[in-house]
């Protein structure tokens, strides 16, 4: 059976304590979510060329990790403390990419084949407050537990060809075990060990969230961005049994460590 796969970017330590949230998110679009509390997802970025095409993530004052496939453009920029597209409220801080790492494994002709991810660092380190702060990354190898809580946040479209959403949007998503998702009236070979999945019923990431984290609580009380938003299936954002695909950040720790050392550059 052939998969049709669909990439979700729009084509057209401080004094603070880490993720131990000051604005607690709403636990009560992403496709079928709810507006998040303003700036309670604070390591949360828009990245933006010509227009916004992706979402990403503070790891450091200035680093951003983000999806592969996001990166079609030369010259970037990204948006800390947004929440309203529309209009400037006030704390937003914008800060120029200067380099970009794609992962070298990375093959734009075959998503399935994982990679999808890069990192960005920034020309200079964002201020860090109550609205900005960089988040937690997993351990190594660090593994999800099947309907494990986490959230997808970003302003991706509301649902399959529809109006992106103008305030940043958040979505509960259950994590997807592997031997759940590769099975073949999933995704099958198309999950990798590489890959987290979420969700797989009527919620669900859409077009323009891309790069975006999934944000899952550890049992010490603070979020780790377990996962950079990748791909839905062709048919639809949110069809069943074809739950949203994650690049799993734990299976990439060593490399986002040598990549902060410039190891690969991509400009």
């Amino acid at each position: 059976m052939e998969v049709v796969l669909v990439l979700l970017a729009v084509v057209a330590a401080g004094e603070f304590t880490l993720n131990i949230l000051i604005q607690q998110p709403n636990t009560g679009r992403v496709v079928n979510g709810e507006e998040a509390r303003p700036y309670s997802w604070p390591w949360q970025v828009s990245l933006e060329s010509f227009f916004p095409t992706c979402g990403g993530t503070l790891i450091a004052p200035n680093w951003v990790l983000t999806a592969a496939h996001c990166i079609t453009f030369h010259t970037y920029r990204v948006v800390l403390a947004e929440h309203n597209m529309n209009k400037e409220e006030g704390p937003e801080q914008f800060i120029n990419v200067g380099k970009m790492f794609i992962h070298p494994k990375w093959n734009d002709n075959c998503v399935s084949c994982g990679n999808d991810i890069a990192l960005l660092k920034l020309e200079k380190n964002a201020v860090l407050n109550d609205k900005v702060q960089p988040a937690c990354l997993p351990q190594h190898g660090a593994t999800l537990a099947h309907n494990q809580p986490c959230y997808v946040t970003g302003w991706g479209r509301l649902h399959s060809g529809g109006p992106r959403a103008t305030t940043l949007q958040q979505v509960l998503l259950p994590a997807v075990d592997h031997a759940t998702c590769s099975q073949s009236d999933w995704w099958g070979s198309s999950a990798k060990t590489t890959m987290v999945c979420a969700g797989g019923a009527s919620k669900s990431a859409c077009h323009g969230d891309s790069g975006g984290p999934l944000n899952c609580e550890g049992g010490d009380g603070r979020w780790y961005v377990q996962g950079v938003t990748s791909f839905v299936d062709g048919r639809g954002c949110n069809t069943t049994r074809r739950p949203t695909v994650f690049t799993r950040v734990a299976s990439f720790i060593p490399w986002i460590v040598n990549c902060k050392c410039e190891l690969y550059p991509f400009i």
